[in-house]
């Protein structure tokens, strides 16, 4: 899953409009779908074959479906506006829709001629977006933690970690929950879930390497140098962890950042002052992945 912003040239015709809102109708339905069916997609697909439409809880994927497309677009309209907002290029968000996750989607990216702004154009654009979706985010979270009911989970569920912050919230709001540290998927509710995949893809996105937005957030903060050796430390850092840890679903993650260069290329400006205050943001900002993303991610029980 994935919102980083990439290089696309967003002048080319095809990515204007047909192909963003075609995206975006897709995974729309794909989060419709997989909260109809309580997140379980796979195994309701004969849903489908045998026409049983009743089956389906339409409530739930509406309410689903709002909630976490509107986690996503604002996390990328954030960049799309501010790129906008700084004259720089950039593309409508592209929506990936995937109906077979319990998410429905992997996310969006969006795509910027990055290597037009300078230092402090990279960090207003690379920033928005997490900040944007997290405004969004918490307030669902905690809506579905005030409807959370502590349950036993069936034989062979998938677990979900718990990113801090999400522990956290749990603690404050819920604390007769048994194990804030996860949830297993029967006891989600749709805001539980989006909030869920709201923190995942912002903690996610937030991580200070490549071209994610914690790569522009770190490269305008810390400079070209350290922003680099912060990237390959935390690269090594992660196949440490997935060894040691037996966490194998993250290698296709490791490999699509060592595909894409785990070092940030150069900004037009990389002199250009970011002040006081974006400092203070930046930092803040950087600490995002500690508070935000599950580490262990999805085990089964």
């Amino acid at each position: 899953m994935s919102n980083e912003t990439t290089e696309i040239d967003p002048s080319e015709p095809k990515h204007r409009g047909f192909l963003p809102l075609a995206l975006l109708l897709a995974t729309a339905g794909s989060t419709f779908w997989v909260g109809a069916v309580d997140w379980e997609p796979i195994i309701h697909f004969s849903v489908l074959l045998r026409g049983a439409w009743e089956a389906l809880d339409w409530r739930q994927g509406l309410v689903y479906m709002c909630v976490v497309m509107a986690v996503l677009l604002t996390h990328e309209m954030g960049h799309f506006l501010m790129a906008r907002r700084n004259r720089i290029p950039a593309s409508l968000p592209f929506f990936i829709p995937l109906p077979i996750v319990p998410f429905g989607t992997l996310g969006a990216v969006i795509g910027m001629e990055g290597s037009r702004a300078s230092r402090r154009q990279l960090f207003d654009m690379g920033v928005a977006g997490p900040l944007a979706g997290l405004a969004v985010a918490l307030p669902i979270a905690w809506i579905g933690i005030r409807m959370l009911k502590d349950s036993t989970p069936m034989p062979g569920e998938m677990c979900f970690h718990n990113p801090l912050l999400l522990q956290y919230m749990i603690a404050w709001f819920q604390p007769e929950y048994a194990d804030p540290s996860r949830f297993y998927l029967s006891q989600f509710n749709p805001y539980l879930m989006a909030g869920w995949v709201g923190l995942f893809v912002t903690g996610l996105n937030m991580l200070p390497v490549s071209q994610f937005d914690g790569g522009h957030v770190a490269y305008a903060v810390l400079g070209r140098r350290n922003a680099h050796r912060l990237a390959r430390g935390l690269v090594i850092a992660a196949i440490l962890f997935i060894i040691y840890n037996e966490a194998y679903p993250w290698v296709l993650l490791l490999v699509l950042v060592l595909l894409l260069g785990v070092d940030h290329p150069n900004t037009s400006d990389d002199r250009a002052r970011l002040g006081w205050l974006r400092l203070i943001i930046g930092w803040l900002a950087l600490l995002i992945p500690i508070f935000c993303f599950p580490a262990l991610g999805i085990t089964p029980q």
